[in-house]
């Protein structure tokens, strides 16, 4: 019989295993809430065997009361509600296009990171601003500025600096010391020579040779307090220290400070003029020369023509490639020019040894007219070219002229002829065929040259050294053509000796260059210097700036040298050297320590792959037992105006400019020196363009013509011409400074003052962005610099400045004032015509 279910629902087995089904009414009203629970838990859960059973009619089973009253139950899926559910297509594309994103973000981060590298190889990362060099605290020195009316015998000067550092020099001028100007003087720096060279014929200005050339006027003395040359010596080089020129005196003979009406530019009619019309008044001297209807080439020519006796005979090198560089500026003639290739053999007239031929001189030239000179051997001297480097479309100012004026009359014309002033203008159009048409080369070179120096100068394009110079590897350093201007300044240069070898040395001289001095004096007193110098430890001295309040005398300076390149120094300097191999080049990856000496550069250094059989010069014996003979006599085959340093190991931006040489095992020896005034003999521009031609050589232009002379054992000179400097540098530490390389050179180390140090030179009136040199010049001319100096300064005052000789560098741009006012003569002239006409 079927028993009733507790719970009042649902079917319940009796004993006999029937069932009956139940209605759910007859449940007990306390079991409602469980019985409602209950229909809601799923029919699984009462299946499962792991979940006892609470319908059960054993009455040993609990009711199952005991478990939560709540059981857990799975959870409900929540419906969700979507505004707008995206396609997958689109979903697509926006990944594609955030996966394309990160890319171009990644490519972004790695171009930032190679240009940020790059910028700082090339150094032009900006930076926050550094702290000023230690030099801007050094106060200025300011009897550079003083006047004429102050000046005192050379022995008298108490020079303003170098001093003493414990005691503070204060120069001061009272007004019992400022005297009326002196009397200037003329200045004859000519030798007489006519006992052993040929006799030297007088030049003029006219063909009718009526005009004389002015001479430059000097003041002896010196001004109060100025200071002494910090680098350099005049004593050494034989330069006269005791006398000084002011700008009249200096300039006058060429225009400045005489009116237009006169012939003059114009300029220099202001500020102080006491005195500046004396060197008119000169027994024997010329008046002023009206300049208007000067033709300098035919007034050279004339003076060169004149003096030919005392020359070597001019020779033809027939070698007409392309155009010849003729010196009257036009087109050589060009028939038979494809007849014969240029021979390149090793010629002993030209790479041989030299020396002093001793021909009579009516051999050497047939236009011989001094019967004396015609009869005696005498000593042919040297010609010497001067390469003024300039453009096309140069704008020359009337100080540039003046410039100009005195470099011919001073240096080709008073001399007799030694000299031969001849521009060299570059074309920067490479689109102009100056090499393939007569009649567009004339018409370039006419109206690239003021109207008065027509005729004297020669074309030339870096197309047309590429050319002339083919073959060689182009690797665009720092950006830069290999036949550039900026990367070969030499390369015209070379070809230009190469299609005149009548000159024997070539003076390679910027339009920026000026001199306060008198420039034969100064040109002929550094090559005899030059010449005098023996080769035993040239090298060595030649890398170093010589500082004569730090270093003594010259020969105790020459055995400081010695010392240090034998012997080494404790230098901390030393440390940032580079390594080097024992044939003193760098090896890269070398893990070699460096001795602490160096080694004595004697004879050629040559590399593996240097062009051979060039009759190298080579030294007669040991270094050890040399006396010092080796050289002397020597003409120089080049001559710089600042150190040749090492720049192996230093930050000079152009120390790796190295063109068709092997490097894969080391660099090849190498110098240089910055500026590239200098200059150069026959036989080092012929190595050079050997190098060129055949080797498929170069270097930077700073470092091509050292190296070619280190390389082939010529005679190399670093001249230490007089520098001066704006403010009151410890001498000790200028000398650490400039000579801050390995073992007291200025080169060799990353210490050099070459490359990143070179703000060091900012205040020095010799480098290649001096920021003294023009400031002086300008000063010197009575301009305004820095709100200081000026017409009423000088007219107040000691009156206009007066310096020794000087060589500046660079001074580009200065405008004079032309046609200030009107001189008093020509006031009182016009007065006159006035009373006259009334």
């Amino acid at each position: 019989m079927a028993k009733p279910s507790r719970w009042g629902g649902g079917r319940v087995a009796d004993d006999d295993g029937e069932s009956d089904t139940e209605s759910y009414q007859s449940e007990p009203e306390s079991d409602l809430e469980k019985a409602e629970y209950a229909r809601r838990e799923p029919v699984a859960r009462f299946r499962s065997r792991d979940v006892l059973s609470a319908y059960s009619s054993s009455s040993r089973e609990t009711s199952g009361s005991h478990q939560h009253l709540l059981s857990t139950s799975p959870a409900k899926r929540k419906s969700t509600f979507y505004f707008y559910k995206i396609p997958p297509r689109v979903v697509r594309y926006m990944n594609w296009a955030l996966f394309s994103t990160m890319i171009i973000i990644a490519i972004c981060l790695i171009r930032a990171s190679y240009t940020s590298s790059r910028q700082v190889e090339m150094g032009t990362v900006e930076k926050s601003a550094p702290k000023p060099p230690p030099w801007e605290a050094f106060p200025f020195l300011k009897r550079y500025h003083g006047g004429i009316r102050t000046l005192i015998p050379k022995n008298k000067n108490t020079p303003e600096y170098p001093h003493d550092q414990t005691v503070m020099q204060n120069i001061s001028v009272s007004k019992q010391e400022i005297k009326p100007v002196p009397t200037s003087v003329p200045y004859d720096p000519y030798p007489n020579v006519e006992a052993e060279y040929a006799k030297k014929h007088e030049c003029f200005l006219d063909a009718a040779e009526t005009i004389k050339i002015p001479r430059v006027h000097y003041y002896p003395g010196v001004v109060k307090g100025f200071p002494e040359a910090v680098m350099g010596s005049y004593e050494v080089l034989g330069l006269r220290d005791d006398i000084c020129f002011d700008r009249f005196g200096r300039l006058g003979p060429y225009g400045y400070g005489y009116s237009v009406k006169r012939g003059g530019t114009g300029a220099g009619l202001n500020g102080d003029r006491e005195g500046a019309d004396e060197l008119w008044k000169v027994p024997d001297s010329t008046t002023e020369v009206d300049y208007s209807n000067i033709e300098w080439v035919k007034v050279q020519a004339a003076c060169a023509s004149k003096n030919a006796v005392r020359f070597n005979p001019v020779e033809n090198s027939g070698q007409n490639l392309f155009l010849d560089l003729k010196s009257d500026g036009q087109q050589a003639s060009q028939e038979n020019s494809l007849e014969a290739e240029p021979s390149l053999a090793v010629d002993d007239s030209i790479v041989g040894k030299r020396g002093e031929s001793r021909i009579p001189a009516a051999e050497a030239n047939e236009t011989v007219i001094d019967p004396e000179t015609a009869q005696k051997k005498v000593t042919l001297l040297p010609r010497t070219a001067i390469l003024i480097r300039t453009w096309w479309d140069f704008h020359y100012t009337t100080e540039d002229v003046i410039y100009l004026r005195s470099l011919i009359a001073e240096l080709s014309l008073l001399s007799g002829g030694e000299f031969t002033v001849h521009f060299l203008v570059h074309v920067r159009d490479d689109n102009v065929p100056i090499w393939a048409d007569k009649k567009i080369y004339n018409r370039i070179l006419e109206n690239a040259l003021p109207a008065e120096f027509r005729g004297m100068g020669s074309l030339w394009s870096e197309r047309q050294m590429g050319l002339i110079y083919g073959g060689i590897q182009e690797s665009f350093f720092r950006d830069l053509p290999v036949h550039g201007v900026y990367r070969s300044t030499f390369m015209p240069v070379q070809y230009f000796s190469h299609q005149h070898p009548e000159y024997d040395f070539v003076w390679n001289l910027e339009m920026d260059v000026r001199y306060t001095g008198h420039w034969y004096h100064f040109f002929d007193q550094i090559r005899k210097w030059a010449k005098a110098q023996p080769r035993k430890g040239l090298w060595e001295r030649n890398g170093r700036f010589y500082i004569p309040s730090v270093h003594g005398s010259w020969e105790d300076f020459k055995q400081m040298v010695r010392v240090q390149t034998e012997m080494g120094t404790e230098s901390p300097n030393n440390i940032w050297s580079g390594l080097k191999s024992s044939t003193g080049n760098s090896v890269p990856g070398s893990r070699t320590a460096q001795t602490k000496s160096d080694k004595s550069i004697w004879g050629p250094e040559p590399p593996p792959d240097v062009l051979t059989n060039q009759n190298d010069d080579h030294p007669p014996t040991t270094y050890e037992k040399d006396k010092y003979e080796w050289g002397v006599n020597e003409e120089a085959d080049l001559i710089t105006f600042n150190p040749l340093f090492d720049p192996d190991g230093t930050t000079w931006f152009f120390t790796e400019d190295i063109t068709g040489y092997n490097t894969t095992a080391s660099l090849p020896p190498r110098r240089a020196a910055i500026t590239t005034t200098s200059r150069l003999s026959k036989r080092l521009l012929t190595l050079m363009h050997r190098e060129t031609v055949l080797k498929r050589h170069t270097m930077f232009s700073e470092m091509w013509p050292a190296s070619v002379s280190l390389h082939h054992g010529l005679k190399a000179v670093y001249a230490p011409h007089p520098m001066y400097i704006d403010r009151d540098w410890p001498p000790s530490y200028l000398a650490a400074v400039m000579n801050g390389g390995r073992n007291g050179a200025s080169g060799g180390a990353r210490t050099s003052v070459y490359g990143g140090r070179e703000h060091n030179f900012k205040g020095t009136t010799w480098f290649y962005d001096a920021g003294f040199a023009p400031n002086l010049w300008r000063r010197w001319l009575g301009m305004k610099v820095d709100n200081d100096g000026g017409e009423r300064e000088e007219v107040a005052g000691e009156g206009r400045m007066c310096l020794p000789g000087v060589l500046l560098h660079p001074v580009k741009g200065v405008e004079l004032v032309v046609e200030g006012r009107e001189r008093v003569g020509e006031e009182s002239e016009k007065k006159g015509d006035e009373e006259g006409k009334g």
